[in-house]
């Protein structure tokens, strides 16, 4: 199984940094009986691969060479394979970038490399064979995507960044096959490759037929790419052991 990471942002809602802010110290971690500064983007790799990752693609921009000597070629069972994206395009553009390493019959998790969230096993709620999307409850879901869901766990429409929200389920992460992520690309390139949120891509999509299933399993949920994110990531973190 594949986990994709978008980590080729600038990250200008919280710079200046003199590094990445994929490894913007977040928390801390055991090494052995040593405890260390944890970088955030692990939060997310380490949900990957107790979902079951081994293979993690990292897209990152031309000048993060900082992530590749921070990981290097694998983190505990999963090994690691690094893609540029040579110009900030987007986040579609961004996942897409791993597309050619990635078989149809493949499962894949994406998430963002930028957040903290609980609990640590939800990737593994999200049915595998299609498109399924990881939801946690916030209380301002107009700075995030919001999803619609029917009773029955059925998306109806991702609302991106959208004042009025009728959702306050945002997804974090989400979990495709290799084929659905060959017809996201598809349709993405059909419509000029004009969008940067996977959202608006989905909600064509569903559109044109497609279908994508919602799982409520998220309990919390930080955006660490500003200031504020990051005081809350360090708040709710705090009360956890990790």
């Amino acid at each position: 199984m594949w986990g994709v990471i978008p980590a080729a942002g600038l990250g200008s809602r919280i710079q200046p940094l003199a590094f990445s802010k994929e490894l913007l110290p977040v928390g801390t971690r055991k090494d052995g009986d040593v405890e260390r500064p944890r970088a955030v983007s692990e939060y997310l790799i380490d949900r990957m691969i107790l979902a079951g990752a081994d293979k993690i693609c990292m897209v990152i921009s031309p000048g993060k060479s900082d992530i590749v000597e921070y990981y290097g070629a694998n983190v505990g069972p999963a090994h690691i394979c690094y893609v540029v994206q040579p110009v900030a395009a987007g986040l579609c553009d961004a996942i897409f970038r791993s597309l050619p390493w990635i078989q149809p019959e493949e499962e894949v998790l994406v998430g963002l490399p930028d957040t903290v969230w609980f609990p640590e096993h939800g990737l593994r709620a999200l049915d595998g064979g299609g498109l399924s999307f990881l939801l946690f409850p916030v209380e301002h879901p107009e700075f995030f995507d919001a999803v619609v869901t029917d009773e029955r766990g059925r998306v109806l429409e991702i609302q991106v960044k959208q004042r009025d929200a009728r959702s306050r389920w945002v997804w974090g992460a989400f979990k495709l096959t290799g084929a659905v992520m060959r017809e996201l690309h598809d349709l993405w390139c059909e419509r000029g490759q004009q969008d940067p949120y996977i959202g608006t891509l989905v909600n064509e999509y569903l559109a044109r037929g497609g279908s994508a299933r919602a799982v409520r399993a998220g309990e919390a949920y930080v955006d660490v790419g500003t200031l504020h994110g990051y005081r809350e990531a360090m708040q709710l973190l705090s009360g956890v052991v990790v």
